[in-house]
């Protein structure tokens, strides 16, 4: 991180979503769907420094629960319908909106990560 003076500095919540490098905005960061890229491919950033561990698993199941469980009390409450319509419903929602919140959140944590300048605790 050292040739960071070299770039303005770029929001995290503007390029983590959208899979971006943290640095130069230009670079994909990710390989796969949720495995990084070795370095972005446009400025050289090295992600190594990016480790977001099981963070965005956590902010994805308190997001998706929160809206699927007051969905589902929704529809409970209101129309009581049979368990069935309830798996046929919440299941592959939950699918959907886990899946698609995975990768934003990892993509937000890595680029504040980045803007944070964090790293491992160390005993000095």
């Amino acid at each position: 991180m050292s040739q960071d003076h070299h770039y303005a500095p770029i929001s995290p919540f503007r390029t983590g979503p959208r899979g971006l490098c943290p640095r130069c905005g230009q670079g994909k960061m990710f390989a796969g769907f949720i495995s990084l890229k070795p370095k972005c491919s446009a400025c050289g950033l090295d992600y190594s420094f990016a480790d977001s561990g099981d963070g965005p698993a956590v902010l994805v199941i308190l997001v998706a629960g929160f809206i699927i469980l007051g969905l589902a009390l929704y529809v409970e409450f209101t129309f009581s319908p049979p368990i069935w319509v309830h798996i046929l419903l919440w299941l592959p929602l939950s699918l959907i909106v886990c899946l698609s919140l995975l990768r934003v959140m990892k993509g937000i944590l890595v680029a504040l990560q980045y803007t944070k300048q964090a790293a491992e605790g160390r005993l000095e």
